[in-house]
This record gives C-alpha cells, sequence and structure tokens, in this order.
C-alpha cells in the first residue's frame, strides 16, 4: 500500500511519515518548502528511510504538478496535514489563510475526486472548528469558529461534507487535540518551553496560561491517524485526544518542575491573544471504541521524551527560529 502525505515537512506530517516506514509502507512526502532540518524530521534519525520519497511542491501554486505526482505514484491513501495552522497570526492575513486552507484545498479535492485508485483520503482538520467548548463535545458538535484560521478549516470540512454526500468521495476527517513531541517546532508551547528554560529566558504566558488543553504525544496520534486511514468510516469524523486536560499554566509549571527549575521564575503572563477559545474538551468514544486505539504515553513520559529530543539536538536548535515566520 501506498501513502502520499501532503505536509510532510510539518511536525505531525513527518511524524506520520516515521510512523508509516515503521511499519513498512512505502511513502510519497510533498511539502511546499525544501525538507528543513534533519532534528525537525523524525524518519531521518534512524534507518528508515528506504521506503520515503520526498518532493516539493506548492499547493497553492503548483496543483498541476502535484497531481501530475499523484497520477504516477497512485496511491492508496493520501493524507493532508498542509494547512496555515497558526492561530493568532491569521488575524494579521486573513485572506492567505482562506487561499491556503479553504481555495487551495478545494481545488486539490475537486482534482483527487476523480482519482479512482484513492480508496481513503484522510483531511487533517482541528477542534477548532467548534469554538471553545463549555463541555465535552462529539463530532457531531456544531462548528462555532473564533477565529480567521478555525474559519478556513471549518469551511474546508463543510465543503468535503457536500463531496461525500454527492461524489461518495473516500474522505474521513480527524481533529486532534493539541499534539507536542520531539521534532515539534520550537515556537509550539512544549519545545518553547524547554528551550526557554535550558537557555534561562522568560517565558510570555499569553492569558496568564489558563486555556485548558489536552496535550497528546504525537506518536498516540500518528497511531489513531493510521487506524483512521485504514479502518475509519468514509464520510465520518474522529477525534484523537487524551482524557487528561491541563491549563497551559500547568503544563508549564510541570515542564519546570522536571527540568528543575522555579516557575515563578521561569514565566511572565502576557496579553491574550485575539479570539482565543478558553477550552477544548473531546469525546473520543468513537476512535476507541471503532477502532481500538488509546493513548499510551502519559503526559509526563512525554515531555521527558520531549527534553531528551532538545538535548540531543540542542546546538542546532539554538540556531533555529523560535518565533513563527509567515509564508504566504
Amino acid at each position: 500500500m501506498r501513502f502520499l502525505v501532503i505536509g510532510s515537512n510539518s511536525f505531525s506530517g513527518a511524524s506520520f511519515v516515521d510512523h508509516l516506514l515503521e511499519r513498512g509502507y512505502d511513502v510519497t512526502g510533498v511539502s511546499r518548502s525544501p525538507e528543513p532540518h534533519p532534528a525537525f524530521l523524525p524518519y531521518r534519525w534512524g534507518s528508515r528511510q528506504s521506503g520515503f520519497h520526498f518532493r516539493q511542491c506548492d499547493l497553492n501554486h503548483d496543483l498541476d504538478g502535484l497531481m501530475d505526482l499523484v497520477a504516477r505514484e497512485r496511491p492508496e491513501y493520501v493524507v493532508n496535514f498542509a494547512s496555515l495552522s497558526m492561530v493568532g497570526e491569521s488575524w494579521c492575513h486573513p485572506d492567505h489563510w482562506m487561499t491556503t486552507n479553504v481555495a487551495s484545498t478545494v481545488r486539490l479535492h475537486e482534482r483527487l475526486r476523480r482519482c479512482d485508485f484513492v480508496s481513503r483520503y484522510v483531511h487533517v482538520s482541528t477542534p477548532e472548528v467548534y469554538g471553545s467548548t463549555g463541555g465535552t463535545v462529539t463530532e457531531d458538535a456544531p462548528f462555532h469558529p473564533s477565529t480567521p484560521y478555525a474559519v478556513s478549516r471549518a469551511a474546508a470540512e463543510m465543503s468535503l461534507r457536500t463531496f461525500f454526500v454527492t461524489y461518495n468521495f473516500p474522505v474521513v476527517t480527524t481533529r486532534a487535540a493539541s499534539v507536542f513531541g520531539p521534532g515539534q517546532q520550537l515556537y509550539r508551547i512544549v519545545p518553547r518551553t524547554i528551550m526557554f528554560l535550558k537557555l534561562r529566558r522568560k517565558l510570555l504566558l499569553h492569558g496568564g496560561g489558563y486555556s485548558e488543553r489536552s496535550f497528546i504525544h504525537i506518536r498516540d496520534a500518528a497511531d489513531a491517524t493510521l487506524r483512521i486511514a485504514l479502518d475509519g468510516t468514509i464520510g465520518a469524523a474522529y477525534h484523537i485526544s487524551t482524557n487528561r486536560i491541563a491549563r497551559v499554566r500547568d503544563l508549564v509549571r510541570l515542564i519546570c518542575e522536571r527540568m528543575g527549575a522555579r516557575f515563578e521564575d521561569s514565566v511572565e503572563d502576557a496579553e491574550d491573544r485575539l479570539g482565543k477559545d478558553a477550552a477544548y474538551r473531546l469525546d473520543t468514544t468513537k476512535v476507541r471504541g471503532e477502532l481500538g486505539w488509546t493513548d499510551r504515553i502519559g503526559l509526563e513520559d512525554g515531555l521527558d521524551d520531549t527534553v531528551r529530543w532538545v538535548d540531543r539536538f540542542f546546538d542546532t536548535l539554538q540556531t533555529q527560529p523560535f518565533d513563527y515566520i509567515h509564508r504566504p
């Protein structure tokens, strides 16, 4: 079985590629940029590279080239991680988020639906589509997006629903909680906290860090994504999350404890980001019951795993951007 992973340079995409190669699948990865430093590519850390081929291709500007690749490779499974994903920054250029996450993505779907060799298309979405959840929500909860990023992801999902109903397009959708682990970009909260502690820099906690999230290790998320790709019900959406909810503030405190740092000396409260959702609480009964998935890596073990990655690549990571750099 052959997989095409779009957005293979992303944290989740690269980790999913590694998960596929570990299980012996043949994988082609596509991203708009050249491969980043191997520190951010788990599949470059060991001996699992023989079944992987990378192609640079921009979804916004070279859809024909991407579809030529699809026609040559004829993948049975297409998994799409590609999106502009930063929430706060989407307020600065909302049209860029709509272009990539809606217009270009829908154009891709329109071309893919005509590829009869594709047996599953996995659309990687986000719980941001719900807005802030007051309680635990199931996959059929109404959408109430609160940022341009969330609106763009909700729009793509709604378009896919019409493709499934009208064309029987074989889509399955994932909405994962806050993923973390080795290889994550340094502007994300877990690696950023670890790096700042090692460098003795103060970390800004937006809104005091009181928003609530479920933090899931990337290997657990990759395992769930593969199960959904292989055996998920066509047309369905699946939550991927742990049952443990933590405030961002408490997450940072936990990292400080594990690294021997004093929380009060390491953080500083800052103004919250515009439109930031207070909480996401995802019901995961479907993926656990239908597909037999369970999360296996606890938060503490996952944080220790990420610290070990930072230690391994620390000299390199110090030279990498700590802040998100936007590319339209």
